[in-house]
């Protein structure tokens, strides 16, 4: 199993659509490259904390390869709005990937680019690429959110 890391705005969301690609084995919510230690949500929601809201995807690398996780991340918001994702902004909705290792890192790099170069979204794309840091999982009551609202599905 591999791990994947990836911010695109409010977490409940993102986490629902990455639980409905076969090869995704679990997800957890949470918050990650900040600089508070063992963060909550209120102090996220401040915007204080450096922390993004985020998805930690482990999954399977013979079912679902990383590259095809990237096309649904970039598909799922629009990376070319600065720390906003429709009505959340704060730095905690930036667009990331928090790669766990080069190769995760090259292929992120290539797709934003190409992706880039298509133009396909209104602006730059302003995704940030960086190294994954300490993932926080955020409280229970996050985790399949949109499953216990009955809006959504956690296999």
């Amino acid at each position: 199993m591999t791990i994947a890391t990836f911010a695109a705005g409010c977490f409940w969301g993102i986490e629902a659509q990455f639980r409905q690609i076969e090869g995704v084995t679990a997800t957890r919510v949470g918050y990650s490259n900040g600089t508070t230690v063992e963060p909550d949500y209120k102090q996220v929601c401040t915007g204080e904390t450096g922390h993004a809201e985020v998805i930690e995807v482990t999954f399977d690398p013979d079912i679902v390869s990383f590259e095809s996780l990237l096309g649904t991340f970039w598909k799922m918001h629009n990376p070319s709005t600065p720390n906003q994702q429709g009505l959340d902004i704060g730095t905690q909705y930036r667009s990331a990937v928090f790669y766990h290792d080069e190769q995760q890192r090259e292929q992120a790099e290539l797709v934003k680019k190409t992706l880039d170069n298509a133009h396909i979204f209104s602006g730059p794309i302003v995704t940030e690429i960086t190294t994954a840091d300490i993932f926080w999982p955020a409280e229970e009551y996050h985790q399949c959110y949109l499953e216990k609202k009955g809006l959504g599905s956690c296999h």
